[in-house]
């Protein structure tokens, strides 16, 4: 059984094969938590894939608000893929270093909401590429400002109102991409000032359950549609992912394109915002599942 969608994701051989097309740009989304230590900028100006410009989640953002990397809105979203390169007839293909791409799975989620459609992920990432031996730089390369013309997508995205009147009407699942220990409140959170545990409702798939432990790389169909099911998640049902910070809530999203379902909406805010919401808003803390 093969994808229902398999073009939202390109293998280390496509990507090398097609890497001197004219028309494909190469997006490195490298993005690390703050409490890491580590930069993306810098793991990025250390080595890239040969043309890949660097797009940093944090910086593309709206920066107004408190949240981390809270989605822009078109206007400031265009311009700064205009500088960076992207255009509107352009093949995009997005890596990171976290393997199934959980930063990359932002930026492909983000360029979909403004309408670009022609985005894939770069199954396995750049450690897959790594592990090949393929080729690598360390110059950023100098892009030409392209036109990009944003045609935003709002049901792929999902507000604190909007997630508030969800639950109470019930109509769409709600799944949690983070560890099962977070999602019971049994584990702290990165974020400080959050609360424990997960959303009414919610089902927990951990994003990392989706990808093939070995390469990093996206399970074939079938397990996904079993990693899915388990967690009592109905396919054919509407569906909301959320996370910590509405980074590895794509990555589902992007799993599910892969299954077909290319619907999916992001809880932008993610726990992010609705784990520091006041006490009107239910929230299941601490929850033993």
């Amino acid at each position: 059984m093969t994808y229902a969608n398999p073009a939202a994701i390109v293998s280390t051989d496509w990507l090398a094969q097609h890497l001197t097309a004219p028309d494909l740009r190469v997006v490195d989304a490298t993005w690390f938590h703050p409490r890491s230590g580590l930069k993306g900028r810098a793991e990025y100006d250390a080595a890239h894939i040969p043309g890949a410009i660097h797009f940093d989640i944090d910086d593309i953002a709206d920066t107004s608000r408190p949240l981390p990397h809270m989605l822009p809105d078109a206007t400031r979203f265009a311009s700064k893929v205009r500088k960076l390169g992207l255009g509107n007839g352009n093949r995009i293909v997005v890596y990171d270093r976290s393997g199934g791409g959980a930063a990359a799975a932002r930026v492909w989620w983000m360029l979909r909401v403004f309408g670009h459609r022609d985005v894939s992920v770069l199954d396995g990432g750049f450690e897959a590429w790594l592990a090949e031996g393929r080729a690598q730089e360390d110059l950023p390369p100098m892009p030409r400002e392209r036109h990009f013309m944003p045609r935003v997508n709002q049901l792929l995205v999902r507000s604190f109102e909007q997630m508030k009147t969800g639950l109470e009407q019930g109509r769409e699942q709600i799944v949690d991409a983070r560890s099962p220990g977070r999602f019971a409140g049994t584990e702290p959170e990165p974020w400080p000032g959050k609360k424990a545990g997960h959303m009414p409702g919610a089902l927990n798939v951990p994003w990392t359950d989706l990808l093939d432990p070995a390469g990093k790389t996206f399970l074939p169909a079938p397990a996904l549609i079993a990693r899915f099911e388990r967690a009592g998640v109905d396919l054919a049902r509407p569906i909301v992912t959320t996370c910590g910070s509405g980074v590895t809530a794509c990555v589902l999203a992007l799993a599910l394109a892969l299954l077909g379902r290319d619907d999916v909406a992001v809880y932008d805010g993610s726990w992010a915002e609705w784990g520091q919401a006041d006490d009107s808003v239910a929230v299941c803390a601490a929850v033993a599942e």
